[in-house]
């Protein structure tokens, strides 16, 4: 088996397990309340996250540059 057909066997078993876990989520509504709430303590926590250090980033690269 070359590289290239591992790779690509690989993404197809990754893909259809991916789908088959989001037929069962989104199926079954206790998994579904659960994965809408992990997904809003995600984006809760994650994106004020980056934008904080993206601010920092950004501070401390426009002092370096005056």
């Amino acid at each position: 088996m070359t590289e290239a057909t591992a790779r690509t066997v690989a993404n197809v078993v990754l893909v259809s397990v991916g789908v088959a876990a989001a037929f069962v989520i989104l199926t079954n509504p206790p998994l579904r309340r659960l994965a809408m709430r992990a997904t809003r303590l995600w984006l809760g926590a994650a994106v004020p996250a980056y934008l904080l250090d993206q601010t920092k980033r950004a501070w401390v690269e426009s002092r370096q540059a005056a």
